[in-house]
């Protein structure tokens, strides 16, 4: 009778047992420090007497039945996500693990209790692409709750306190932001505006610091939602007045919307207006004109935040692969203004 009722013990019988939440049980079965000595005890004295055994992803790691990792992400659809997921999708699938992909929705809000039931079981090992909102609360619930079997790409302002060499691989988008709006000013446009896309405030503040650096009033921030769509609506005032003569935008779908938006304006490109993306998706280098934007390895990130996860679980030393730094690529759309040809 003892192993069918050791069997049914769940994380939330522990934690009734030891008079704590089930979060904190799950700190301790993670050996995460921020649990006092005499908690830790209780948690530890409830999971004997139980006989809980919890399902985590280190034994399942070290040669269980179940090798899988959840990714949570909000669009797929998105250039940055699906690329991200791809790197992470050939890193596990070298390696011998499946990937649970489970996506959220950017209008809902999620309770602790959501975002944990996304998981197989407690304590199972998650990658979040934490790029907007949503993603990025789920990001604190998880490195809250179990930080040794979490990682995240991406991520801004997550308000951890851990250091985020243990727990996150991202790219160095402000300082190519930064270059690339230090770029237009040095071929002589007088301002750069900035489309922004609804997260990764890191370009945002690169844009603005290349601007404080030149001595030049960053002028007001247009905000688009993600397609190019939207980055049609808001562009179209922006590119309608003459004194626009570049703009630096999130992404490349909002690059192509500000084009479109210039050519029913009957502006040139880059004659008089320089355009400059960010991600140099697939389309951008063959574009009529190509999309001088920012490349960025979206999928090196996948590779290096599963095989970091793979190494919080695993203990030991795994070979953690390099990712290109960011890189502008300039094609035809950025030149000099009118004035400086």
């Amino acid at each position: 009778m003892s192993a069918p009722e050791s069997k049914a013990v769940s994380i939330f019988d522990v934690a009734k047992r030891a008079g704590v939440s089930h979060q904190t049980v799950s700190r301790v079965i993670n050996n995460a420090p921020m649990v006092a000595d005499a908690t830790r005890a209780k948690v530890k004295t409830a999971i004997a007497e139980l006989g809980y055994r919890p399902n985590r992803s280190a034994r399942a790691l070290a040669g269980g039945a179940v090798r899988s990792v959840t990714v949570l992400t909000t669009d797929t659809s998105l250039y940055g996500t699906a690329e991200t997921l791809r790197g992470i999708e050939d890193a596990a699938r070298a390696a011998g693990f499946t990937i649970l992909i489970s996506v959220l929705d950017p209008d809902q809000d999620y309770s602790e209790t959501d975002i944990l039931g996304r998981l197989p079981q407690d304590g199972a090992p998650a990658i979040v692409i934490a790029h907007d909102e949503t993603t990025t609360a789920a990001m604190r619930v998880l490195q809250r709750t179990q930080p040794g079997a979490t990682v995240a790409t991406g991520g801004e302002h997550l308000g951890v306190d851990q250091d985020p060499a243990d727990w996150l691989v991202s790219l160095d988008d402000r300082t190519v932001a930064e270059r690339a709006t230090r770029y237009l000013l040095d071929m002589g446009h007088a301002a750069v505006h900035y489309l922004a896309i609804p997260s990764k405030a890191s370009r945002q503040a690169g844009w603005a610091a290349a601007l404080a650096q030149a001595g030049v009033e960053a002028p007001e921030v247009v905000f688009s939602g993600w397609t190019v769509g939207s980055a049609y609506e808001a562009a179209t005032g922006l590119v309608a007045r003459p004194e626009v003569t570049a703009i630096l935008c999130g992404n490349d779908d909002l690059a192509f919307g500000v084009l479109y938006a210039a050519h029913r304006a009957g502006r040139s490109v880059p004659g008089d207006l320089s355009v400059i993306g960010f991600d140099d998706c697939p389309l951008a280098a063959y574009h009529v004109p190509p999309l001088t934007t920012v490349d960025l390895d979206f999928r090196g990130v996948g590779r290096g935040a599963f095989e970091l996860l793979r190494q919080k679980l695993e203990g030991g030393a795994h070979p953690r692969p390099t990712w290109r730094s960011p890189e502008l690529i300039v094609r035809e759309t950025s030149g000099p203004p009118h004035h400086r040809r």
